[in-house]
């Protein structure tokens, strides 16, 4: 972590606070999507964090995807946001969360997809009868079946 939430968590600790974030989930084109194996939790999870002051929501959606899973994003597509009671979270080391997270889909990118940054492991990509939802991190897990209903 860092940044504004770093900076925040010395203010607040472990209490909840509001964590505004944007993500991305890339699609191949076997509509497949790329998930990892988040080092936190062990669960799956697509690419995104917390948005920077000042930082325009897109940037920090390309930004994310860099850093967790090595790829440069070329276009982005709205898909949806994912906020209220189901975002709610403790991550393992106690600190709490209530998320409000916009989502993009990728399907152009450039470079192969790898773990860059620590914050994932077993980078692949899944097509939708592959993914076990009960697998997905709990705060994305109705975005996963959101992109997975649309594209069955």
């Amino acid at each position: 972590m860092t940044g504004y939430m770093q900076e925040m968590r010395k203010l607040v600790g472990h209490r909840t606070i509001i964590q505004c974030a944007a993500s991305i989930i890339c699609v191949d084109e076997e509509g497949r999507i790329l998930l990892g194996r988040r080092s936190d939790n062990h669960m799956l999870g697509y690419a995104g964090g917390s948005i920077e002051i000042d930082e325009c929501v897109e940037d920090c959606a390309k930004r994310e995807l860099l850093e967790e899973m090595g790829l440069t994003a070329e276009d982005l597509e709205f898909f949806c946001v994912n906020s209220g009671p189901s975002t709610h979270y403790i991550y393992p080391n106690g600190d709490e969360v209530s998320n409000i997270e916009i989502i993009y889909l990728c399907r152009k990118w450039t470079g192969t997809p790898r773990p860059a940054d620590g914050e994932m492991t077993d980078l692949r990509f899944y097509s939708p009868e592959e993914v076990d939802i009960e697998e997905v991190s709990p705060p994305i897990r109705n975005v996963v079946e959101k992109f997975l209903q649309k594209h069955d």
